[in-house]
């Protein structure tokens, strides 16, 4: 008999999964916690497991969740904005240092919940290896939302604030998630 105990993930469930699933329109991956709210206080960004129940990777620490969010950073991406974001982060060595101290923070995290919560690794932990958004090149940026999602997550991680500074009207002003929240569902 092992002594190593399997610690059940303490999965986002309840309202929030319900909200999530919705925001998203799918069954999200896995998620540990809601690591950022919305000025409604609903879910905006969750942290998900590196790994699903199949053992197969999730490079993505941080996920953005809120439809208006994803939408604002998505005009910013197809506008050109992960090619001036990238010249930047070459440009600046403040930025490029915070874009390192993210990925090594990235990764702790992904190995700490690993092992909480016992995660099966088909690819032996080599997805373990990336940083923000499941980069492995630091020098190199991606995915807009994933240094959105990291900054909401962690609001010192200045590279993604300096983003998130740049995207236009990133919140709705009507809570219109509210409506995912299974109680409102219900309501007459």
């Amino acid at each position: 008999m092992s002594s190593h105990l399997r610690i059940p993930p303490r999965l986002v469930d309840g309202a929030d999964r319900a909200v999530v699933s919705a925001q998203l329109g799918r069954t999200p991956q896995a998620m540990s916690r809601v690591a950022a709210r919305c000025p409604f206080a609903l879910p905006a960004v969750v942290e998900t497991l590196p790994y699903d129940a199949g053992g197969r990777p999730f490079p993505t620490l941080f996920y953005l969740t809120c439809p208006t969010l994803v939408a604002a950073v998505s005009r910013l991406e197809s506008s050109g904005g992960v090619q001036v974001w990238s010249a930047r982060l070459a440009a600046e060595p403040a930025l490029a240092r915070a874009v390192r101290l993210a990925a090594a923070a990235t990764r702790r995290r992904r190995g700490e919940l690993v092992g909480r919560f016992a995660l099966t690794m088909v690819d032996g932990g080599a997805s373990l290896t990336t940083g923000v958004g499941g980069v492995g090149d630091v020098r190199a940026v991606k995915c807009l939302h994933a240094h959105v999602a990291h900054a909401l997550a962690r609001p010192g991680y200045t590279f993604g604030r300096a983003v998130l500074a740049d995207v236009e009207a990133p919140w709705c002003a009507d809570a219109r998630c509210a409506a995912f929240v299974p109680s409102a569902r219900a309501a007459p």
